[in-house]
């Protein structure tokens, strides 16, 4: 016959048997949401990075409009406070890595569109230095 003290101290812990099986239902759990997780965060990354460049290109339409020229680069449109920071591209992490397009000759000044100097593609197939 057991003491109280010690059937008391018995059940206190889990067994091993017991331990395993939370860990298996965790790693399932973690299975099925690690990849829309992922998902969620590029799809959110993208939608940042259209933001960006819609941003920029209505500043730089602004700029054209208001100087007759459009600007050297993108320091002169958060000097001129059509933006107020440089653009950040989320997907390559940076705000140095922008691809500039100059205007056609004759239309003076250096930044006609940007890009982003991502090489990967999106999720719907299209490259992101092409948008």
């Amino acid at each position: 016959m057991r003491s109280g003290n010690q059937q008391s101290a018995w059940m206190r812990g889990f067994t091993l048997v017991e331990l395993l099986v939370v860990m298996a239902i965790l790693a399932m759990l973690l299975s099925l949401s690690l990849p829309r997780y992922i998902y969620s965060v590029d799809r959110a990354k993208e939608q940042a990075l259209k933001q960006e460049l819609a941003t920029v290109r209505k500043a730089l339409d602004e700029y054209f409009a208001d100087q007759g020229q459009y600007p050297e680069d993108l320091q002169a449109l958060v000097a001129q406070r059509y933006l107020n920071k440089l653009p950040w591209d989320p997907i390559v992490e940076s705000n140095t890595l922008w691809v500039i397009t100059p205007p056609e000759l004759p239309t003076p000044g250096g930044v006609y569109n940007i890009h982003s100097g991502a090489t990967t593609t999106a999720a719907d197939g299209t490259v992101y230095a092409e948008w």
